[in-house]
């Protein structure tokens, strides 16, 4: 008997394993392992040669802001070709080319910015889903190529366009891929079942925003928070239930909700520009969102995510176009611990005790996660176009592209690579 119980656990333990998102050490989803920016340091090097990090390979690429994804020694990219969709799979060590996929799109960018796609693939249990610009959500084979199926969300539910196309970085929770998706009659956020592409639940009756939803366990329950363009939604993943709503969004037409939600502890930090500003949330076991402090003058995202680390957030105050200042704050008071005015915009990611950041001019800055103030390590220009698509870092090797180039440099130190 204690044999069969031993054998069972072992079964288990594989059904899990092959379930899970990725191996340590991979970047398998929009903002990282645990959807949040954050991952454990991989053995950074203190500071670059003068001619910055190591570059392993390059090659050029399509149009899209979607982000580059890793799992299994292969990476995915996302990106517009043509008048072509493309999904591509690559040894992530040496950049070969081991799968490439694509359909039609007529997708055009009224504002004339860039018509490729702008959400993150999601790697899970062996699929790659990809959602285009159009609202194509696709199931991919992992190992071949091979499309498993498709859900043309426009036609299914009757989007709008919206200011930028579709833009949600698919949420894979359980059987379900979430995505906030904005339709009407009640399609605000639609989980799909991800074997078969059918649609599971539809909860809310929100606009979409450009925020992507996260999954996380608080009191003991588990939530779907999905940043729609009216604010932020508690949703039960197993029928998507609304637990809470908290309105959040700019008295402007013209605004968008687009930074993710980050979970810490019983807390949820939300921002937004437009006059928004952002906001510690405390969710209590009645599922009544509180507020422990908010403002317009902390830190406001525009469209970067920011990051936690050690009791403080770090991240970009400010529109894009006006030169955001990068900031620390004390998570929880909201007090702005130090500001560098004038930064710029670009992305943040956190990794040990360090934070890894890139500039929309294409120049990557290692600086130390302190709160007593901004310490840069290394400065590097990696890329000479501009920036939008969140990098990724996995096995000591950082991924990033501007709008023609996808570059892998080799951040780890000498002694960690033997």
């Amino acid at each position: 008997m204690g044999r069969v119980k031993v054998w069972h656990a072992c079964i288990l333990g594989l059904l899990f394993a092959s379930r899970s998102f990725a191996v340590e050490g991979d970047w398998p989803q929009f903002l990282g392992p645990s959807r949040n920016l954050t991952c454990p340091d991989p053995g950074l090097a203190k500071t670059w040669p003068a001619g910055g990090p190591p570059a392993v390979w390059k090659k050029p690429v399509g149009q899209g802001f979607s982000a580059p994804v890793v799992s299994g020694g292969r990476m995915v990219l996302f990106h517009r070709v043509g008048d072509d969709e493309v999904v591509e799979c690559l040894d992530a060590r040496t950049g070969e080319k081991r799968w490439a996929e694509k359909y039609p799109t007529a997708y055009r960018d009224d504002f004339g910015f860039d018509e490729g796609p702008r959400s993150t693939p999601a790697i899970d249990g062996g699929r790659v889903f990809t959602f285009g610009a159009e609202g194509k959500l696709h199931c991919w084979e992992m190992e071949t190529g091979r499309k498993v199926w498709t859900a043309d969300t426009r036609e299914k539910f009757r989007q709008d366009k919206g200011f930028f196309g579709m833009a949600c970085s698919p949420l894979v929770e359980g059987e379900a891929v979430v995505l906030n998706i904005g339709g009407r009659d009640g399609s605000g956020v639609v989980a799909f079942d991800r074997s078969t592409g059918n649609v599971l639940w539809k909860a809310t009756d929100d606009e979409a925003g450009y925020a992507s939803p996260v999954a996380a366990t608080i009191g003991g329950r588990r939530y779907i928070f999905s940043f729609n363009r009216a604010g932020l939604v508690g949703l039960d993943p197993k029928d998507g239930a609304v637990r809470f709503k908290f309105p959040w969004r700019s008295r402007s037409h013209a605004s968008v909700n687009a930074a993710t939600p980050l979970v810490i502890g019983d807390t949820v930090f939300i921002s937004a520009s437009y006059g928004t500003g952002a906001a510690l949330l405390r969710v209590d076991r009645d599922e009544k969102p509180q507020e422990v402090w908010s403002g317009d003058d902390i830190l406001s995202n525009h469209y970067a995510t920011s990051v936690h680390h050690a009791g403080f957030l770090y991240g970009f105050d400010g529109r894009q176009e006006e030169r955001p200042r990068l900031r620390c704050v004390e998570l929880k008071t909201g007090k702005v611990r130090w500001s560098e005015n004038g930064f710029g915009a670009g992305t943040i990611l956190a990794a040990g005790e360090k934070l890894l950041v890139l500039k929309e001019t294409g120049e990557l800055v290692m600086a130390a996660a302190s709160p007593e103030k901004f310490q840069p390590l290394a400065r590097a220009q990696i890329l000479q176009g501009e920036c939008r698509a969140y990098p990724a870092l996995a096995n000591g090797l950082f991924y990033a592209r501007d709008k023609t180039t996808l570059v892998c440099l080799d951040l780890q130190s000498d002694a960690k690579k033997r």
